[in-house]
């Protein structure tokens, strides 16, 4: 039995355990973390999956009244932190965006209170009187951190050309390289506009359909190729890798005919090209 939760509207999804708690939609739920179990929102009811749950963190348990105050003032010093952040970055007059927060209330078991400050940067940044600022003004422990372009877009968030939440923001662990070789296999205007993600570089989602592209290079006749088809003999002018076909047009008409690539027999080219001497060539 699995349930998911997130620490954020629209942010990440984390899939725990629930043990025998049942939370619904809507619940606040107590999530185990290094810094001590911190409040989060159950986005999916628990229930039963097929896959093996016993490597899934378990629930620490429904959150309280003294839970939601402590995650209450955990939000609060975060955005204190925020504006504080970004007021003593204009007076220092650095070039960086703030992008995210991270605050941990002092306890007995993890120490002192403490920020992360996470920040963009077009090059590495000279932050040590800022440091010092910001642990003066938030009375604390003051980290920064410097993140790349799509560890930024991963920790923002926000709506890709798909229409869906960015996929880094919600499911992606790692980043795999993508390169443009991949847009133009896929056949992909290479527009920077057109394939480019939130982050300003080549959208992730290229990885996932080039293995199928792949593989239907190798199997379907290239574009030029004499082939036929139920329809008649013709040349390949095109191909449609989502359908699994290709487009033919055809010596009878001229006409353009799409045909699925298991109906499709292999080039004449490479037919008269097969050594007709042998058996084969003899029966036929």
């Amino acid at each position: 039995m699995l349930c998911a939760v997130s620490f954020q509207r629209y942010g990440r999804l984390y899939y725990l355990d629930p043990g025998e708690l049942r939370p619904q939609v809507g619940d606040k739920v107590l999530v185990p973390t290094d810094d001590g179990p911190e409040v989060a929102e159950c986005v999916w009811a628990a229930q039963w999956v097929t896959e093996e749950t016993e490597g899934f963190p378990r629930l620490a348990g429904l959150a309280q009244d003294e839970d939601l105050r402590r995650d209450e003032a955990l939000r609060r010093r975060k955005a204190e932190a925020k504006v504080a952040a970004k007021r003593l970055i204009r007076e220092h007059s650095l070039p960086m965006k703030v992008v995210a927060v991270d605050h941990v209330l002092g306890n007995g078991e993890s120490g002192g209170e403490r920020s992360t400050i996470y920040f963009t940067a077009p090059h590495r940044v000279d932050f040590r009187s800022l440091v010092r600022d910001l642990g003066a003004t938030l009375h604390c422990r003051v980290e920064l951190r410097q993140l790349s372009a799509r560890d930024s877009a991963r920790v923002q968030g926000g709506i890709g050309s798909c229409g869906r939440d960015l996929c880094c923001a919600t499911f992606l662990n790692d980043f795999e390289p993508v390169t443009i070789r991949m847009a133009k296999d896929q056949d992909l205007p290479l527009n920077p506009l057109r394939i480019s993600g939130a982050c300003g570089r080549l959208m992730c989602c290229l990885k996932y359909e080039h293995p199928l592209y792949a593989r239907f290079t190798e199997s379907a006749p290239a574009i030029g190729a004499r082939v036929t088809t139920p329809e008649g003999e013709g040349r390949v002018v095109g191909h449609s890798v989502p359908r699994d076909a290709v487009t033919v047009r055809l010596d009878a008409d001229g006409s353009r005919s799409m045909c699925s690539r298991a109906d499709v027999c292999g080039s004449r080219r490479d037919y008269e090209s097969r050594d007709l001497s042998g058996p084969e060539g003899a029966a036929r």
